[in-house]
């Protein structure tokens, strides 16, 4: 893998800890011992060359790098996933069309850079996802019904942020990063042992909040690690409408930070080049930008009609690099995935999905008042008279 080179403590131009800068004056005491300045006043970067992503993407499968054996526990463990995952991906895109969703944004195609990005964090590390990263969230441990409570319109959220470390899944483009910067930065101020990892899609690379996001990172220092997933198009803008760059990995080296380019598709790859990034931040290297290169194999949205702008040849050369069957071929390749372990993981699958129906299917239980719950620590007078209002439409009803 590229080895990413630790940043010098301070820049050319600047004096050091221990060197005094020049004033016109001959010193007269040695300068004292300090710690070096923090990164916030170092200088800029002069060399770009360690910053710079691979000029192809980092990929294992069918690779030499290709060695599930140093840790097949890991590449199972992917697997099963994967298969729950698609499926997850399916069951909701079913309920979508009966009615029981308000929207499913699918990751069908996307699947391995959600898992990755959800068995790459420490239990107490925290997951910023965006709108369509629901799979990473039941990765990581949450109710797969509880990841749909927005999708849905039942609540809020749907689930405790703080008690999954995974704020919630946010629909605004990008607002999320700036606030995993925010968290890993105060972290890192009060000695927690917290690395924050954001997802966030092509297009959510052309808000200002990317660039707000990335900036303060870099400049802090903060231990975030950011995921960009590029699927090709946001909605039906294609990467070429949003961006000149050679990559978006290479915006990296604009603020200040390394950044990788992997194979979106390759399971195994985005885990390692994500492990790396966490590990980085975790020892104090500051952020990393990692582009997944993949591609959603669904529409946009069940509102959507992909056909509208983008070819069926287009999403079929792609469904022949479907992360799903390259991980199982690999996997199978070196005797590592028995029958009883891919029956284990459909069944697995099939339970959930039986679950997810029978719970989504029942009519929800929904009280007025929630609306107005957890809008403001102390609701204002508008919100009070509003529930007032609201209460009292219900009871004439």
């Amino acid at each position: 893998m590229t080895v990413l080179h630790e940043p010098p403590t301070s820049s050319p131009t600047e004096p050091t800890a221990t060197e005094p800068a020049t004033t016109g004056h001959a010193a007269t005491e040695p300068a004292a011992t300090t710690e070096p300045p923090p990164p916030w006043r170092r200088g800029p970067r002069t060399d770009p060359a360690p910053l710079l992503p691979e000029t192809e993407p980092y990929h294992v499968l069918g690779t030499p790098r290709e060695q599930p054996d140093a840790d097949p526990g890991l590449w199972r463990e992917l697997h099963r996933q994967l298969v729950l995952g698609r499926r997850y991906n399916q069951q909701a895109t079913a309920l979508t069309r009966q009615g029981r969703l308000a929207v499913y944004p699918s990751s069908t195609g996307q699947e391995a850079c959600q898992i990755a990005a959800a068995l790459v964090l420490a239990e107490q590390d925290w997951l910023f996802p965006s709108y369509r990263d629901t799979l990473a969230t039941v990765a990581r441990g949450l109710d797969p019904v509880a990841a749909l409570g927005l999708l849905r319109g039942d609540w809020h959220t749907g689930y405790r942020p703080h008690a999954h470390r995974i704020a919630p899944l946010a629909t605004p483009l990008a607002t999320q990063l700036p606030h995993a910067v925010g968290l890993a930065h105060a972290a890192r101020l009060k000695g927690d042992d917290v690395v924050a990892l954001a997802l966030v899609g092509d297009g959510g690379t052309s808000e200002g909040d990317f660039h707000e996001a990335l900036n303060f990172a870099a400049v802090w220092q903060a231990p975030v690690v950011f995921l960009v997933q590029n699927n090709g198009f946001a909605i039906s803008v294609p990467l070429a409408r949003q961006t000149a760059a050679p990559t978006i990995a290479h915006k990296a080296v604009g603020y200040g930070m390394p950044g990788r380019l992997v194979d979106g598709n390759d399971a195994p790859a985005v885990y390692e080049v994500l492990a790396e990034a966490v590990g980085r931040a975790r020892a104090g290297g500051g952020p990393t930008l990692v582009e997944a290169l993949t591609y959603r194999l669904e529409a946009h949205t069940n509102a959507d009609d992909a056909t509208r702008y983008r070819e069926d040849a287009e999403v079929a050369a792609w469904r022949e690099h479907d992360p799903l069957p390259l991980l199982t071929d690999a996997l199978r390749r070196h005797g590592l995935l028995s029958e009883e372990h891919e029956q284990a993981a459909r069944d697995a699958a099939e339970e959930m999905a039986a679950g997810m129906r029978e719970r989504l299917n029942a009519e929800p239980v929904l009280n007025p008042d929630e609306l107005f719950a957890h809008v403001y620590a102390r609701p204002t007078t508008q919100l009070t008279e509003q529930a007032a209002r609201l209460r009292q439409e219900a009871r004439t009803r």
